[in-house]
């Protein structure tokens, strides 16, 4: 199942929309701190937790969770930056009857830290007292929880605001945020817990990437119905052997390779071909160019000329020239942050904003690699790749997800669908394979 992610103002608008249909503002904060004291007491041994509460509603949903926790025999501290300053978080605080104290030097630590200071709204640095005292509380705890998100984190961006703790687990509300999947931030949230508070369904353009919906085989099809994919070697024929290799082990019913030299070591089933005309057969369901290609541009204005689906990758993208190259042009693009400044030069705005950017300016997909991949599309819809193993950052793993999405795309995936599939299986994909991988054996866990 697809899940929705909500910029801070997307946010503020799905909760007003709650209230407006009838559903009590503290009734969502009732929810949401319900949610955080079933996490804490589901995931901790310890019977000790000490709250950290800012003045907003982050702080109220501290003060619900405080009650939760206690009414399950459960010791509980709340430690306060001052009095709380919203309407709901008012309203939780006069429902708190134990320990509050304030906040600061002598506050003594707990088996288990809430942090519950600064949720989706904060836009500037932490006091430096306070973010020094939230990471000696969270180095003297055993496990360390955020509500929503960590202090210190910008939520559109994902930037650190503030040097953070590494939290065990964030519980958030409603709908991820960006920062949720965006680097740096990601890294530092541990097991992210998404509850359910009431608000409905979600509609965003912006979700989190899911298991795919691959088209079924159609018992009378035949290969060239299952999906031909094309590619273009170039001087490093190493790389275009990986993602040929992906895109049958992706499902491709055909795979073959124009090349000059034969590339050995490749799987009997994929063709290599020196025929000039083969990249003019009509039953090419994607051309793969990039993987290996070196200094080559001509190989690039050859794959424009053809009318097939195309996935351009690594130094393709580099001899692209002007963006505005490629309008026109069913394509997917896969970069990585070198070969997207390459390409655009320099973009402002967070990563979200860069990858809508280059999909606007070439009318194409884009799939902006790194540790927290996006998949933009030109017409606003952005997904977000679910956390993948760092061990992903090795020789050859690009070229076969360039493999993994031609093959998505051949096999009848829409553009931006057959990008995310090729996304989330790479990162599955990786998973199995275990942090002793090299290229090769991604594709074998395919």
């Amino acid at each position: 199942m697809t899940r929705p992610i909500l910029t801070t103002e997307a946010m503020v608008a799905a909760e007003q929309a709650a209230i407006t249909a009838g559903t009590p503002e503290i009734d969502l904060m009732e929810k949401a701190g319900a949610a955080l004291a079933r996490a804490v007491h589901l995931m901790s041994p310890w019977r000790d937790v000490l709250l950290l509460a800012g003045p907003g509603n982050n702080g109220g949903d501290a003060y619900v969770a405080a009650r939760h926790l206690a009414e399950r025999g459960i010791g509980v501290r709340i430690a306060i930056t001052g009095p709380a300053q919203s309407e709901a978080a008012r309203w939780a605080a006069g429902q708190w009857h134990g320990e509050t104290e304030l906040l600061g030097d002598d506050t003594v630590p707990a088996h288990v830290l809430v942090d519950a200071l600064f949720g989706t709204g904060l836009k500037r640095p932490l006091d430096e007292a306070l973010a020094a005292n939230l990471q000696r509380l969270a180095d003297a705890s055993q496990l360390v929880f955020a509500c929503d998100l960590p202090s210190g984190v910008e939520s559109d961006s994902g930037q650190l605001l503030s040097e953070i703790p590494k939290y065990d687990a964030t519980v958030t509300f409603g709908a991820l945020k960006p920062a949720h999947r965006l680097s740096p931030a990601m890294h530092r949230m541990g097991d992210v817990i998404l509850a359910d508070i009431g608000l409905g369904e979600v509609d965003s353009d912006w979700h989190e990437i899911a298991a795919p919906q691959l088209p079924p085989l159609d018992p009378t099809g035949h290969k060239y119905s299952r999906g031909l994919v094309h590619c273009l070697s170039g001087q490093m024929p190493g790389a275009i052997a990986l993602s040929a290799h992906a895109a049958m082990r992706a499902g491709a019913g055909y795979v073959r390779i124009s090349t000059s030299r034969m590339i050995d070591g490749l799987p009997s089933a994929i063709v290599q071909t020196e025929a000039a005309d083969a990249i003019d057969d009509p039953r090419i369901g994607c051309l793969l160019i990039g993987p290996g290609m070196g200094d080559i541009p001509p190989l690039l204005t050859v794959a424009l000329t053809k009318h097939h689906p195309l996935v351009i990758d690594a130094d393709a993208i580099r001899h692209v020239g002007e963006p505005e190259r490629l309008v026109g042009h069913d394509a997917i693009l896969t970069p990585h942050e070198g070969e997207l400044e390459a390409l655009f030069g320099k973009i402002e705005g967070s990563k979200a904003d860069r990858a809508l950017i280059a999909a606007q300016r070439t009318q194409c997909v884009i799939v902006y690699k790194g540790p927290d991949t996006l998949v933009a599309s030109p017409d606003g819809r952005l997904g977000f790749a679910p956390p993948a193993p760092a061990w992903l950052a090795t020789a050859g793993s690009g070229d076969v997800l360039s493999g993994i999405i031609a093959a998505m795309r051949a096999r009848g995936l829409e553009p931006f669908e057959a990008a995310c599939a090729g996304v989330w299986l790479h990162g599955r994909a990786a998973e199995r394979a275990g942090p002793a991988m090299i290229a090769d054996d991604l594709v074998a866990a395919l």
